[in-house]
């Protein structure tokens, strides 16, 4: 009788305001959520009871407690006999994906989702009411949520900057706190190449190092620092990070760089350039005019032996290709290229490209894997099957939806999260440019409006990404990504048009105790 009273209650008070009780510290913010005064209290004998398929999520919880806030509970599986304390993890059958209900009340916690994720989902909820004292006493609350996008992205580069396994595990973390759901990595460019491809050592022998790396930014007067700078990572750590992500319910996305942005490839093989010669890793930033050359069919080999490697090692549906920032003068004056323009029947390199791209496609496409590339793929034409990330604004993906290809909006403004967050530059770290504050990423609405309803169906959702030619460690990662990273995923998940910057901020300076107990290096002036 009390649970019908008390979802008569929460119904009719969703009926006023769906974004009722902002005063919970939660981001980002549910859909329905309904508080009451009465409280569940924590011990030493509260147990988790999972219901089957629910081990990992019922094993993550029971971690979370013992790390975050120093209490070992017990797990057990549904069928022990247990009336009271206890967290109940299950499964119901739902047409909405990823949707999960939590209620909280004094006898116990009961988390429902539609699916493993969305059970996942309604533990972090819960993770986030704990409070961070020595209260031990959660709120009752009833809520219902469901994401808005199902590409909930963030990117960080390893190529310009390497980054340790654990560091990876880290930032993999941030994002299932805030229940994102892709983690697009960026593993090979100009200035490294990071992943291990057993077919060719060379790509770990010599491209995943370079001499030394330029200090601050390009100018007429460029300075380097002297020092070997590199790193890979293992075949066996990639899968441990994959599996990592996937315990947390996040798709890994590689990226492999192609045609452009391959200086690192041809310092190891130089017969895959179009002029031949000696090249060298690159130890400075920007675009390069030396790239594959589309006129030899060894590239072509070479690509997909390494996409062999690189489809069995990552399960998602998604191979990010690149295809962005590759100059043409090379193929413009190479034989080989323009020999291949003409068999072909191209009429220009651009079309060149989009012949380079699709070759591939059909590689990957055969291993059962899609393709997505920056928005350079539309030049030329096309992939047939590709999707596209639209980054040089809205443009591309406006062109790219209304071909009826799936899009993933991260357009530079204002989702590159290496850009500055704050005016006052000289306040800030060094970073490559531009300008996004925190303001701007929660105001952004990843789904244009010259497009029709029918055409906004192909947005995916959005990403934010973090490149790193000026962000040498990981605490800075941090501080470039967080909070920005925050406000973006409630962006993705409440997908609300009335959502609140007052709110959102004073939800978010209760919940950076989170942040501050994991100890987070987060840019914190958004609290002044």
């Amino acid at each position: 009788m009390g649970r019908i009273v008390f979802s008569i209650i929460f119904l009719f008070l969703i009926s006023i305001n769906p974004l009722f009780s902002q005063n919970l510290p939660l981001v980002p913010y549910p859909r329905k959520v309904a508080t009451s005064d009465k409280y569940f209290e924590f011990n030493k004998n509260t147990v988790i009871v999972f219901s089957k398929g629910m081990e990992k999520e019922a094993s993550y919880l029971k971690e979370e407690f013992k790390f975050r806030f120093g209490i070992e509970i017990k797990s057990l599986e549904e069928t022990a006999r247990v009336k009271s304390n206890f967290i109940h993890l299950y499964t119901k059958a739902d047409s909405v994906q990823s949707k999960y209900r939590l209620e909280v009340n004094p006898q116990y916690i009961d988390i429902c989702g539609s699916d493993a994720a969305g059970v996942f989902y309604g533990v972090q909820t819960l993770l986030q009411l704990i409070p961070f004292d020595k209260e031990t006493k959660i709120q009752s609350v009833e809520i219902e949520d469901y994401p808005g996008f199902s590409w909930r992205g963030m990117h960080l580069d390893c190529s310009r900057h390497f980054f340790t396994v654990n560091e990876v595990k880290r930032y993999i973390d941030y994002l299932a706190m805030y229940k994102m759901n892709v983690f697009h990595w960026h593993l090979t460019d100009d200035q490294g190449w990071r992943i291990e491809i057993k077919k060719y050592p060379l790509l770990t022998k010599i491209s995943s190092y370079r001499k030394e790396t330029l200090i601050g930014r390009p100018s007429a007067k460029d300075e380097y620092d002297g020092k070997p700078y590199g790193g890979f990572y293992t075949q066996e750590q990639i899968k441990d990070i994959v599996r990592y992500a996937s315990d947390r319910h996040i798709t890994v996305v590689p990226e492999i760089e192609m045609p452009g942005h391959s200086m690192a490839v041809l310092a190891a093989y130089p017969n895959f350039s179009c002029k031949g010669g000696k090249f060298e890793t690159a130890t400075s930033w920007g675009v390069f005019e030396d790239v594959l050359c589309a006129g030899n069919d060894s590239v072509f080999k070479f690509l997909e032996g390494v996409m062999d490697e690189v489809c069995d090692l990552f399960p998602g549906k998604y191979i990010h290709i690149g295809g962005d920032e590759c100059p043409k003068d090379r193929w413009h004056n190479c034989s080989k290229c323009q020999a291949r323009m003409k068999s072909e029947g191209l009429k220009d390199e651009h079309e060149l490209q989009s012949y380079f791209i699709q070759r591939i496609e059909k590689y990957i496409n055969k291993k059962g894997k899609q393709i997505i590339g920056w928005d350079e793929i539309l030049e030329g034409g096309l992939a047939p099957n590709a999707a596209v990330m639209s980054w040089r604004g809205e443009q591309g993906g406006v062109e790219a939806a209304k071909q009826k290809h799936f899009v993933v909006m991260t357009p530079g403004h204002p989702c590159y999260l290496d850009h500055y967050q704050y005016k006052d530059v000289e306040n800030e770290p060094l970073a490559i440019g531009g300008y996004n504050p925190l303001e701007d990423v929660y105001a952004y609405n990843p789904v244009p409006k010259e497009l029709s309803q029918e055409d906004a169906k192909y947005i995916y959702g959005a990403q934010g990404n973090v490149w790193t030619e000026y962000i040498p460690t990981f605490k800075q990662v941090e501080y470039m990504a967080l909070p920005r990273m925050a406000a973006l995923a409630e962006v993705l998940w409440t997908y609300d048009p009335n959502r609140d910057y007052a709110s959102f901020i004073q939800r978010l300076k209760i919940q950076t105790q989170i942040l501050d107990k994991l100890g987070v290096n987060y840019c914190n002036r958004f609290k002044n």
